[in-house]
């Protein structure tokens, strides 16, 4: 504390709100953990897959983009690729004790349970199982699966209570038990000095975490739920062309077993479907109720599917479909649906990771000092001018 116009102001730093509750700690600690430990399992299979190929790392980072690259026994497919890069920065996160990386970490436990239990009822199934007793890699593979299972069950477990409530409870009750005799000081958010304003900083922060949730995660969840929303009615018209009815689609999107013969760990393009689509509806109405800090798993979701629809782009550049005509209906919208999913995962990446609009205020703490002057005036979304 410091003597300011006759008065105590407090000029220590509060606490980060970006950081995760000291009762929550421990939760966060075992989460990255457990994604970190699982995110190196499916590396350790991506190394496999490129030291038992017969190419080089230069065709294996061509074909993370490239998806007319040369094969050679891919392990893992491009939907894993980002699963694996996601699995690793979200325990970076969690490690770290980012409270955004929660929810990111309890949407990857749950889509790696709705992997799991895929798996478990294929396993129900007597030829799959003999399938994986005739493969040479069948145990490290089910090995793989297991230990999925259990990070997956890990990361729910311990985050899905630690949403900080208890910490901020602690906080109350501590500043509630202070002694009544002795003055509350003057905190440097308040300001201290003459024409500051009070609550300049603290304002600021509380404004731009309601900006975030009630104005951009609305737009995050409108630009997830159109989406969604076209994906679901592309896959059902691409369904009824090829005269496929519903209970087969569903069966190979939920039945481990209709993998074509064979044991892998890639997911097969029914099931990353309608898993993309289920994650973009219910992300998106949480995002447009905005009663909930998803931040996280929006940005981790729409930076997976920035990197799929990439890989799209790509390949419709390399096969010349820019160059030629639009020759049916189906090819013009297969283009609108790309170019709306390159521009939505953009802007939600731009706008869950911008500064401006975080709930930290750190932007106007630098340019106030620590004494919190009243000539920044705090705007919603965390500026001062």
């Amino acid at each position: 504390m410091v003597m300011q116009d006759g008065g105590a102001v407090d000029v220590r730093p509060g606490p980060d709100p970006g950081r995760a509750a000291a009762g929550d700690e421990r939760a966060y600690r075992t989460a990255g953990a457990a994604l970190a430990l699982y995110g190196c399992a499916l590396t350790a299979w991506t190394v496999y897959g490129i030291v038992q190929g017969d190419g080089s790392l230069w065709d294996f980072f061509e074909g993370l983009f490239n998806p007319r690259a040369s094969f050679f026994m891919w392990t893992l497919g491009p939907g894993e690729w980002a699963l694996v890069v996601a699995l690793l920065a979200v325990a970076a996160g969690a490690l770290a004790l980012r409270r955004v990386a929660r929810t990111g970490a309890l949407l990857l436990g749950w889509v790696m349970l709705a992997q799991s239990a895929r798996e478990a009822v294929g396993l129900c199934h007597a030829g799959y199982r003999q399938l994986y007793a005739a493969e040479p890699l069948g145990g490290w593979v089910l090995a793989t699966r297991v230990l999925g299972l259990l990070a997956a069950l890990v990361v729910v477990v311990s985050l899905l209570r630690a949403d900080g409530r208890a910490g901020a409870a602690g906080a109350a009750s501590s500043v509630s038990s202070a002694s009544p005799s002795s003055p509350p000081p003057v905190s440097s958010a308040d300001g201290g000095g003459r024409g500051a304003r009070p609550g300049g900083t603290k304002r600021s922060c509380a404004d731009a975490d309601s900006w975030w949730r009630r104005r951009l995660s609305r737009i995050c969840g409108v630009l997830f739920l159109v989406m969604g929303a076209a994906r679901l009615a592309w896959t059902a018209w691409g369904m009824a062309e090829e005269h496929l009815d519903l209970g087969s689609y569903l069966r190979r999107a939920v039945d481990g077993s209709v993998n074509g013969g064979a044991v892998q760990l890639s997911q097969s393009g029914e099931f990353t479907t309608l898993s993309s689509v289920a994650v973009l509806l219910v992300l998106g109405v949480l995002a447009v109720r905005s009663n909930r800090d998803v931040r996280g798993a929006l940005l981790v979701f729409a930076a997976v599917e920035l990197y799929l629809t990439v890989r799209t782009v790509v390949l419709l550049t390399v096969t010349g479909f820019f160059g030629g005509p639009f020759v049916t209906g189906e090819s013009a919208v297969s283009l609108v649906m790309t170019a709306y999913e390159l521009a939505a995962t953009t802007s939600v990446v731009v706008l869950a990771t911008g500064r401006s609009f975080s709930a930290y205020g750190a932007y106007e703490s630098r340019l106030s000092g620590p004494y919190g002057g009243g000539s920044h005036r705090s705007w919603p979304d965390g500026r001062a001018g």
